[in-house]
């Protein structure tokens, strides 16, 4: 017996019930964030950094690039997700993409890194639209990620547990580029970094290659068959109306890729600049392994306090290690203290919302009997990353500029200022903000298992 709804239909009664994923599903759905953080997360840090001081673009084209991204991104994102809602195939409806896109997402990430000797105009053309195609295939393997994960396991705890271990698969792909970046840049091209991002660049991108096919072939949708019916796209905006804990979340992590971005991308300019310390950016990175921490006990935090409080000590934590780096002055240790405390809170910012965004889905069948996990999960994880993520390098690089802020010279005090302020108060105010908004999802939260309930009952009547 088969009991469907609305771009929605499960195996059988059996599959529908809660139960253990086991080890082998678990790893390999969380390398697709490994190998997704690898290539975007060091796009999204030195691409400014990259352009700026190694590929000569000056910080004004940078920006400008960087805006023009943006407008595809408020695109790309729901595109994605309504063609995720419209695939039906034998090895299910998200996971497809991890193999389709796995060269394609290498091959683009990788040319963006690469420095051809060509004119100033042909290198900020060359510029936008590499950065703009690995950006595009990335949302691509965003989206499905985060669609799929409502169709791997029905069980809101599971969920939980196994985006846990999605986000420290993360975690490593992004403590791998944060903390080794750069020294293998300097390892690579001996003095050349154009040779040296090219290289190292390309290593990550075999990486991830390879991650991405393992995270196909080791998973499993239960959720979707291809005799499923596919929701219109009319109906994949509908499901977005009167879901106010989604537009909530949305709202939360645009804010939170916001402040992380800001910081991640402006920590090379603080040290090498402010603090004359241009490796202690390594070294900051490294230290977003702490991260895991707090994804690791994320599972236990959110059965000691709801989802939502939790979110809310996360995006507070984040700011208060803002504010203690902002007041540090040149104190490396307090410094280090401050990044810590900041990446403790990022760990729980970052993650609870792909777990959270499954139980709106759920909230969005409720509501209006569409399961659109595809749109919803797009817009709300990818559309964010990339927003978030992209106007967190646009921004700075606009009050930089402002500022008078030139490569590879000494900076002005103004300069300074500016970069101070990017790199601590900027993220804090972002991450204030999203904890604040934050308070309007607990009402939300409280009625989750009612809504649950109420769903499992219209799948009975319908058998």
């Amino acid at each position: 017996m088969e009991n469907t709804v609305k771009g929605f239909e499960t195996i059988s009664d059996g599959d529908s019930k809660p139960s253990k994923l086991s080890l082998k599903r678990i790893l390999a759905f969380a390398s697709t964030d490994t190998a997704g953080n690898l290539l975007y997360c060091t796009l999204t840090s030195y691409i400014m950094y990259f352009y700026t001081d190694v590929f000569g673009i000056s910080v004004a084209a940078t920006g400008m690039i960087l805006l023009i991204a943006r407008i595809f991104d408020a695109l790309d994102a729901p595109i994605w997700g309504i063609v995720i809602d419209h695939t039906r195939t034998k090895w299910g409806q998200s996971r497809p993409y991890w193999l389709w896109l796995s060269i394609p997402f290498g091959a683009a990430v990788f040319l963006a890194f690469l420095a051809p000797d060509i004119s100033i105009n042909a290198k900020t053309i060359y510029a936008l639209v590499t950065y703009v195609l690995a950006g595009i295939i990335y949302t691509g393997i965003s989206a499905s990620m985060s669609s799929a994960l409502p169709n791997l396991t029905y069980d809101s705890d599971e969920r939980v547990r196994l985006n846990s271990w999605r986000s420290n698969g993360g975690m490593i792909g992004y403590l791998i580029t944060a903390s080794f970046t750069l020294p293998l840049v300097d390892f690579f091209g001996n003095g050349n970094d154009k040779l040296g991002f090219s290289i190292t660049v390309g290593i990550f991108a075999v990486a991830a290659i390879l991650l991405l096919l393992f995270a196909f072939s080791g998973t499993k949708e239960i959720g979707i068959t291809q005799k499923a019916k596919s929701i219109s796209i009319r109906e994949s905006f509908r499901a977005i109306k009167g879901n106010w804990p989604w537009i909530t979340l949305v709202l939360v992590f645009i804010l939170y890729w916001l402040g992380n971005t800001a910081r991640a991308s402006t920590v090379i300019y603080y040290s090498e600049y402010n603090l004359g310390h241009k490796n202690l950016a390594s070294i900051l990175n490294g230290l977003v392994v702490v991260q895991m921490v707090s994804i690791t006990l994320l599972p236990y935090l959110v059965k000691r306090f709801i989802k939502s409080h939790t979110q809310i000590i996360g995006l507070s934590l984040a700011a208060l290690g803002q504010i203690i780096i902002g007041i540090a002055g040149s104190n490396i240790t307090m410094i280090i203290i401050g990044w810590t405390i900041a990446s403790l809170g990022t760990g729980i910012a970052v993650t609870l919302p792909f777990a959270m965004l499954s139980d709106t889905v759920d909230y969005g069948e409720w509501k209006s009997g569409i399961r659109a996990s595809g749109f919803l999960t797009a817009v709300g994880i990818s559309f964010c990353i990339k927003l978030g993520a992209g106007l967190g390098s646009f921004i700075p690089s606009i009050i930089l500029d402002s500022a008078g802020y030139v490569a590879n010279a000494t900076q002005t005090p103004e300069s300074l200022a500016a970069i101070k302020f990017c790199f601590t108060w900027l993220p804090a105010i972002f991450f204030a903000i999203g904890a604040i908004i934050m308070l309007k999802y607990v009402k939300y939260e409280k009625n989750e298992s009612k809504i649950r309930q109420e769903l499992e009952a219209r799948l009975e009547t319908n058998d």
